[in-house]
Order: C-alpha cells, then sequence, then structure tokens
C-alpha cells in the first residue's frame, strides 16, 4: 500500500496538489488540486480524454463552460451548500474570482460525451445519517453533488459530510474496492480530527486529505468543540462503477446497529 495521508500546502501560485496520475497517491486514479484565488484572478481549466468537476468551497465567481455561465457564491462549506460544474473532455472551463475564492478540482480519465451540468446546492441537499443510532455520536449531515444514479457517464462520485462536533463518520467502519479521497477543512485552524485507514491512524487538520485504497476500511472522527468538513471522491473502477450497495460494513461492529445506548 503506498501512502494514505497527506498535509500538502498552497504554492506562491496558489495551487494545492493533492492527488495526481503519477505522484504517491497515484493509487487514487484522479487529479485532485484545490485553487485559492484573489479577487479578479482567472483561471481555465481544459483537458482531452477527461472529465472535470470544479466545486466552489468559499467566495464568489463566474463560472463559465460548456455554454454555462453562472454567478455563485457560498460564504463557506459550514453554512452553504455545493456549488459544481461538471464538464466532459475537452471542455473549457473558466472560473473568474470576484472576491477571495477557493475551488476544488476533480478529474479523473473519460473519453465519453455529455452535456455540462451545473450543480446547485438545491440539487444536492444536506441529509442527517446515523441520527439517534451508535449513541448518537455518529450523526453527520451528507450530500452527494453526482454519483452513478446522477451521472452515469462519469467516472467519478463527488459529495461532502459536516460532522457534529465530537462526532464520527464513515461509521460503521467499512470499505468498498473503488479507492476514495477525503479533503479536510475545520471551522477553526486549530480543529483535529482523526483519520483511520486500514489499521493506521493520522490526525486530520485543516487542508489535510485521506487517500484511501480500494478494500480498506475508514472511519474517522472529530474532537469536540470543533466541526469537520470532508470532500468525498471516489473513482469508479471499470465495469464496477461505486454503488451504495458496495459499502460492506465490517461483520465485527455489525451488532452495534442493534445495541441500546
Amino acid at each position: 500500500m503506498g501512502k494514505v495521508f497527506g498535509y500538502p500546502e498552497f504554492d506562491g501560485r496558489g495551487e494545492k496538489i493533492l492527488t495526481t496520475y503519477d505522484n504517491e497517491y497515484r493509487d487514487m486514479l484522479m487529479d485532485i488540486r484545490v485553487y485559492r484565488m484573489k479577487r479578479g484572478e482567472e483561471r481555465i481549466f481544459c483537458r482531452e480524454g477527461e472529465e472535470t468537476a470544479v466545486l466552489l468551497l468559499a467566495g464568489k465567481a463566474v463560472f463559465f463552460g460548456g455554454g454555462i455561465s453562472a454567478e455563485v457564491s457560498r460564504k463557506d462549506v459550514f453554512t452553504e451548500g455545493p456549488w459544481c460544474l461538471h464538464v466532459c473532455s475537452g471542455v473549457e472551463v473558466r472560473v473568474e474570482a470576484g472576491t477571495e475564492t477557493e475551488i476544488l478540482v476533480q478529474r479523473t480519465k473519460n473519453e465519453r460525451e455529455f452535456a455540462s451540468r451545473l450543480y446547485a446546492p438545491a440539487d444536492a441537499p444536506w441529509g442527517y445519517s446515523c441520527l439517534g443510532k451508535f449513541g448518537d455520536v455518529a450523526k453527520r449531515r451528507v450530500n452527494t453533488v453526482f454519483d452513478h444514479d446522477i451521472a452515469p457517464w462519469s467516472n467519478m462520485v463527488l459529495g461532502e459530510v459536516l460532522n457534529d462536533r465530537g462526532n464520527w463518520s464513515g461509521y460503521l467502519p467499512h470499505r468498498h474496492p473503488q479507492p476514495e479521497t477525503y479533503y479536510f477543512k475545520f471551522d477553526r485552524p486549530e480543529g483535529f480530527g482523526a483519520s483511520f485507514v486500514g489499521d493506521e491512524v493520522f490526525k486530520s487538520v485543516d487542508g489535510s486529505f485521506s487517500a484511501i485504497p480500494g478494500g480498506e476500511l475508514h472511519p474517522q472522527a472529530v474532537a469536540p468543540g470543533f466541526q469537520m468538513y470532508t470532500c468525498w471522491m471516489i473513482r469508479h473502477l471499470p465495469g464496477r462503477p461505486w454503488l451504495q450497495t458496495d459499502r460492506c460494513e465490517d461483520e465485527r461492529y455489525t451488532w452495534l446497529h442493534d445495541a441500546k445506548f
């Protein structure tokens, strides 16, 4: 198993590289980067043979691409829902920042042609998971921007999780065959959590990420006093797209479903 956790920093141009096709996290099969943009700055994204999803994390910007032009804004990931522009190979995406803005760009190999789509917060509503279960310490809000059901032409899945303070997510401990990447943000700079990948555990902090190989268990928790945001990104495997039914809970812990707390 290669490297499974990272603490990248933004370079002088405002780019933070998470996974690429040839770095230490190549097993994720995706190219994932985060960008900080200054007011008035413009960035253009376009690659042949790859689909691209541009997710707004914070700020105000205009998204252009595939015949779409839209003003989008998000105070932060803890109080407002996602805007995301998703395009196929060869389609140019241009982002113009109206304020200091932060975006996440997720790409993977895909030759299929499909219509560009702008996903709005109303398309990916937050819903509570595990509310009232496991002593009510694993409740979190989850949204899915797109998956195989929503965008069967895509080779990726993109969604978000908000952990309540001191709570767990990815619980019960579970695995699936497809690789998954988590990008973490905290509502305070000193916030932290614990991220498990198989038998290893890492301190998750603001701007860190987890690169989870297929088949590895991967629960995580956030310390009391802090909210944790996770952008979760899955790469479908050839002939094996990720579906909810691929989520396999560790049998050692399934008794907790019926336990009284």
